[in-house]
């Protein structure tokens, strides 16, 4: 049967992917829940289509937007001057833009998993089905207190001294930071940790595997950059899907991923520059190493969270219509 143009995958029956021999259901972590007979045509054609999506509607979008900013500000600039300078994220209309666009990775994630493989968009969020708000809260807790403490004090300990000194039209630009780096952090996640992991788990055996394929592909696609700089975002990413894999869903790494770019685009407008930060190219191995210590602590201190919590991690029943499904701690 197909919908909208796509094939469109009956629901999830116990298979032998979801069971043992003797019929004993065996436990599916976050990066098996799309495996099933069949899947590996759907998730090969959504992989294609989430890539054809990020380079060429995702920068239409953005320049829509920018030209839409355009219309409605009428500055006293020519458009491509002023496009330029949104690309430069030098004034508050090309972050926004540019956030709001990957944004959309959010709803394109869901047309992937509901049209094309058939199954709840809630299957992303965790393995029960959903956002498992309270955690999702007290990862956002842990992360202020971990990433942002700790990149302040490393900064007041060995980095040079902070002085405040807000660029022009800094409340501009928070306010954006405000409203929209937190849904541009979340649809990244949602996409790279989430759609890219599930639908590399149907095709490898191993879910480490399409961790680290899917962070590659985050840390390749920031564009231009050193070696440390790299390795860095790699880092992140890995550590963010390690955390999916041993929480059973997002909610660490979005909280990690919002605080970060919360603190530093925040942190950059109201000392240097937003547009200097979005120039960043390079960084230094002591600084990728610091800022691989302080993921990897919050890392381990949301894992620990989880468990207290009693998270389950995993699923054994395939969800129903609403779906739900029973998980295992």
């Amino acid at each position: 049967m197909r919908l909208d143009g796509f094939p469109r995958f009956r629901r999830e029956k116990l298979t032998p992917q979801t069971a043992r021999p003797g019929g004993v259901r065996r436990s599916l972590n976050y990066a098996e829940q799309m495996r099933r007979p069949g899947s590996a045509a759907a998730s090969l054609l959504g992989i294609v289509l989430a890539f054809v999506t990020y380079f060429t509607i995702i920068p239409l979008l953005s320049l829509a937007l920018t030209a839409a900013a355009f219309l409605f500000q009428a500055p006293r600039v020519p458009l491509n001057e002023f496009r330029e300078s949104a690309a430069k994220y030098e004034i508050p209309a090309g972050l926004a833009a540019n956030g709001l666009a990957i944004a959309a990775f959010i709803p394109l994630c869901w047309l992937l998993m509901t049209r094309l493989h058939g199954v709840p968009f809630g299957r992303l969020s965790s393995v029960e089905g959903r956002l498992r708000r309270p955690y999702l809260a007290l990862c956002l807790g842990i992360a202020t207190f971990i990433i942002i403490g700790g990149t302040v004090l490393v900064t007041a300990l060995h980095g040079p001294k902070l002085e405040i000194a807000p660029q022009p039209g800094w409340w501009g630009f928070v306010t954006v930071v405000a409203v929209v780096t937190p849904w541009q952090a979340a649809a990244e996640e949602y996409l790279f940790r989430g759609y890219l992991l599930q639908a590399l788990g149907s095709l490898t055996s191993s879910p480490w595997l399409g961790a680290t394929v899917s962070s590659l592909l985050f840390a390749g696609l920031h564009g231009t950059q050193s070696p440390a700089l790299f390795v860095d975002r790699f880092a992140f990413g890995l550590l963010a899907s390690g955390l999916v894999i041993l929480t059973g869903g997002l909610e660490a790494g979005i909280a990690a991923h919002i605080v970060n770019n919360l603190g530093a685009f925040t942190m950059a407008a109201l000392t240097t520059s937003i547009a200097q930060i979005r120039g960043v190219r390079t960084l230094t191995w002591a600084e990728a190493l610091t800022n691989g210590v302080i993921f990897a602590t919050f890392a381990a201190a949301a894992f620990a969270a989880a468990r207290l919590l009693r998270l389950p991690k995993t699923t054994t029943t395939p969800p129903n219509r609403e779906g739900r499904a029973s998980a295992t701690p």
